[in-house]
């Protein structure tokens, strides 16, 4: 990209929460911050220690207070780090609200204060990974909704198309992330006495694991792995599952999209917005729906096709280039309206 001169350079920092809790987080924002116009440089600062107990997170809150930039964005999953940032330089992102789900009492109380109503008040702008996301947080905290800016998350540049042959007789299922909302569980009770291998990414809980012997599920587990690992996981899968009861945005759906992989998927919250035509809707409180899903996608060639078309399709709305350039729009806004 050619440097236009008559541009202002403009340093955004990007806080984070500590390097090597996840990979779909981290990767979106390295890709977005690789994408930036020349004009913006990105400086990331790494909270040192996790999200737990009271010293670690002031530690990590007062170090952040030395490192901001002429811009400060607050990636996700360190929302206290607002607390003693300069408001008017600081965007938050806030990925979902499930946070606030299954709590009740005085912990939903102070999360919902602590994570929410008093970070809003220390931002001069938050962004959000999806209508659905907007709307939720509207519910939770009172401000103008003209505040709350959608960015969709992007999808990297290694998921590209990649040609298989569908294996009907054994079909390869991936199964990405294990936390409760992805509904392990239901997965493999819709799969009972359905011949497949369900691979599954990210470390299985207790249950899960009760759930996938009990029903005889042939599975395959992966923990902790890179993102050529993962990418080799969907050229290699026949079909993606997704059938969450919650998500914020659903990457998945979209980097099955791009790899040209039928996935199916929930019409709840994000996943009908992210996916579009490009998938197979369950019900995912239901297995026989979710079964139902598979199945079609397994013995109809013609629908399995439909959506791996409509896939390509969708997934340019969610390339990096398009994602940066958003970014780069309000961080220049937001830089511009400190000077006013």
């Amino acid at each position: 990209m050619l440097f236009d001169e008559s541009l202002t350079m403009l340093n955004v920092t990007y806080f984070t929460r500590k390097p090597g809790r996840g990979w779909s987080l981290e990767r979106v924002f390295d890709d977005v911050a690789a994408h930036l116009p020349d004009d913006i440089t990105v400086t990331f600062c790494h909270n040192r220690f996790n999200s737990q107990g009271l010293f670690k997170r002031l530690y990590d809150l007062l170090r952040a207070t030395r490192h901001q930039g002429d811009v400060n964005h607050i990636t996700g999953d360190v929302h206290f780090l607002t607390y003693l940032l300069q408001r008017r330089k600081t965007i938050l992102t806030v990925h979902d609200c499930g946070a606030l789900e299954c709590p009740a009492g005085l912990r939903r109380w102070l999360l919902w204060l602590l994570w929410f109503w008093l970070p809003e008040k220390r931002c001069a702008a938050i962004t959000v990974i999806s209508a659905a996301t907007k709307q939720e947080l509207l519910k939770h905290v009172r401000c103008d909704p003209a505040k709350i800016e959608i960015i969709y998350n992007n999808v990297s540049a290694e998921f590209s198309p990649y040609p298989y042959r569908f294996h009907l007789e054994c079909p390869r299922i991936l199964q990405i992330g294990t936390t409760p909302n992805k509904n392990i569980e239901r997965v493999a009770a819709a799969l009972s006495g359905f011949r497949c291998r369900l691979v599954v990414i990210g470390k299985l809980l207790e249950s899960q694991q009760a759930a996938l012997q009990k029903h005889g599920i042939d599975c395959e587990n992966h923990i902790g792995i890179s993102r050529e690992q993962l990418l080799l996981q969907y050229q290699q899968a026949d079909l993606v599952m997704f059938a969450s009861l919650y998500e914020g945005f659903g990457l998945p759906i979209v980097e099955a999209n791009a790899v040209g992989r039928p996935v199916i998927t929930s019409r709840l919250y994000s996943m009908p917005e992210v996916a579009g035509d490009a998938a197979c809707y369950v019900d995912p409180y239901d297995v026989d729906s979710i079964r139902a899903g598979v199945e079609r996608i397994c013995q109809d060639a013609n629908y399995r096709q439909q959506l791996i078309d409509n896939g390509f399709r969708n997934v340019e709305r969610f390339r990096t280039a398009v994602i940066a350039e958003q970014y780069a729009q309000l961080y220049r806004r937001i830089h511009a309206a400190q000077g006013s």
